[in-house]
């Protein structure tokens, strides 16, 4: 049950890079956000749905390096943060950019403008699927 709450928490997408379960062609894993390692819970604020890269470059990380400032910021919190708020769409949706240090931090930190990341993203792009309409 708490599986198909967090589904429909994310809208059936990764909270990091925004892609879509429906488009990716395998079923996104729950993630930690704050990873049970280092005290995270088992609970629906702290859980997204998170494709399998993003969930592997995340790791059991909560900070990264801000490219631009070089300072150690937390990584994006998909439910206590808004999406909009730390990134933007480039290129019609092909990139994602940051426009805070914790949206530069969590892009490079989970590289979410990973070229066959890109590439499909081309494809969605061109049948009208992305970026996710709510954008």
């Amino acid at each position: 049950v708490l599986q198909i709450e967090v589904a429909l928490q994310s809208q059936y997408r990764c909270g990091y890079c925004h892609s879509q379960q429906r488009l990716m062609g395998v079923a996104l894993t729950v993630d930690h956000i704050i990873p049970q390692s280092v005290g995270g819970e088992t609970t629906l604020e702290n859980l997204c749905l998170a494709c399998w890269d993003c969930n592997l470059a995340k790791s059991d990380r909560i900070t990264a390096v801000d490219p631009e400032t070089e300072t150690a910021v937390r990584l994006y919190h998909p439910m206590q943060q808004q999406w909009n708020t730390h990134f933007r769409w480039e290129g019609n949706g092909l990139y994602i950019v940051g426009r805070t240090p914790t949206g530069r931090a969590t892009v490079s930190a989970l590289k979410l403008n990973r070229p066959q990341l890109v590439e499909s993203r081309r494809y969605w792009l061109e049948a009208g699927w992305h970026p996710p309409k709510d954008e």
